[in-house]
């Protein structure tokens, strides 16, 4: 199960987090996604793409802007321009 926190989007199975996008606020409208995390057992299923996925449509719909220090949502985020409109330039 996916959760989307106001700092944090993670990934749930039986109540044991097996993947984590964290994004700390860094002003009243903005955060930095500094960390993507998947378990070594989930990593190459689509688990670290879903949880920033998530993550980016609650930006959208929140308005928040979005700087992205992780290098995999560096990575992520250049091949997804429909939320480029989000970046901090």
């Amino acid at each position: 199960m996916f959760i989307v926190e106001e700092n944090r989007t993670i990934y749930v199975e039986n109540n044991t987090i097996l993947g984590e996008v964290t994004y700390p606020f860094i002003s009243f409208n903005a955060v930095d996604i500094n960390h993507t995390f998947v378990d070594i057992n989930l990593r190459g299923k689509g688990i670290a793409d879903k949880l920033l996925t998530k993550a980016f449509i609650y930006f959208k719909k929140n308005n928040i802007r979005v700087k992205c220090s992780c290098s995999y949502a560096k990575k992520w985020i250049s091949n997804h321009s429909e939320y480029q409109d989000l970046l901090i330039k």
